[in-house]
């Protein structure tokens, strides 16, 4: 992102780095929450570059920070390359016996992350991970338990466990994935026990879409309170052009009598 270009317009995946810069700057305690929430909510409202610029200009030049593309360069470069890193994972395993486990947030996934669970749960959550590398290996034992796996939208995710009076989820496998995205192989053995995989958006996405469909709900009722507007307006230049005649009938016309309303005294029977 350069300054001679703060007019071209931005796209999501832009945003979407920005958004990674800003996380990783939270991480390292660079921002406080409240800055980080104040420049995340500016980043996802940001349309051309010179309202992202500022956002992250105080921070350190790091990896994350260049792959914004500049004006020659196409969008959404460096997307999910920027997040295989290669190297070793920050996590190699977790275990829960009779309790719970969570690998979430900013991480690092391993060529192949081991679980155990016996009368417990863990979660795997994938969604702000970087990867070790272009595949990576989940493999997941449920003893009377259960984990959860959570992939973000555009991982390629392969299901190969196996289920004894348990089982895992198919529902997330065949969907295909992003050019260049990773690939996620999830596999184990459950016994009265399951392994689910479900794909979300992360939060900050999930913000973003609440924040457009709070704008598109603002806009159209602003456009029903003009039309109700006009419409009003319409009524009242036709009320002003009607004939006086029309305009203040009388009582028998409006109830549907007219000048011959039922005016008959009724006698008492046998006066006749």
């Amino acid at each position: 992102m350069t300054d001679d270009t703060p007019d071209l317009r931005a796209s999501d995946a832009d945003r979407d780095r920005v958004a990674e810069v800003l996380r990783d700057a939270l991480a390292e305690g660079r921002l406080d929450m409240a800055e980080f929430e104040e420049r995340l909510d500016a980043a996802y409202a940001a349309r051309t570059y010179g309202e992202l610029a500022p956002l992250i200009r105080d921070l350190p030049a790091g990896a994350a920070a260049t792959e914004v593309p500049t004006a020659g360069a196409p969008a959404g470069t460096g997307g999910w390359a920027g997040r295989i890193t290669g190297g070793e994972g920050s996590s190699a395993w977790a275990v829960a016996v009779l309790s719970g486990f969570q690998r979430k947030g900013r991480w690092r996934v391993p060529k192949r992350f081991n679980c155990f669970v016996f009368c417990g749960g863990g979660e795997i959550d994938l969604r702000e991970a970087d990867f070790a590398g272009r595949e990576v290996v989940v493999n997941c034992v449920a003893i009377m338990g259960g984990v959860n796996v959570v992939v973000p939208p555009g991982v390629e995710v392969h299901v190969r466990g196996l289920g004894v009076m348990g089982g895992f989820d198919q529902g997330e496998e065949g969907v295909p994935g992003d050019p260049g995205a990773p690939r996620v192989i999830v596999t184990g053995f459950a016994f009265w026990g399951g392994v689910g995989v479900e794909r979300k958006v992360t939060r900050a996405e999930r913000r973003r879409l609440k924040e457009e469909r709070r704008r598109e709900r603002l806009e159209r009722g602003e456009a029903r309170r003009g039309l109700d507007a006009s419409a009003r307006d319409d009524v009242r230049d036709v009320h002003r052009w009607m004939p006086d005649g029309h305009r203040a009938m009388p009582d028998g016309h409006r109830d549907g009598r007219g000048d011959h309303g039922d005016r008959r005294e009724r006698r008492p029977r046998g006066e006749d």
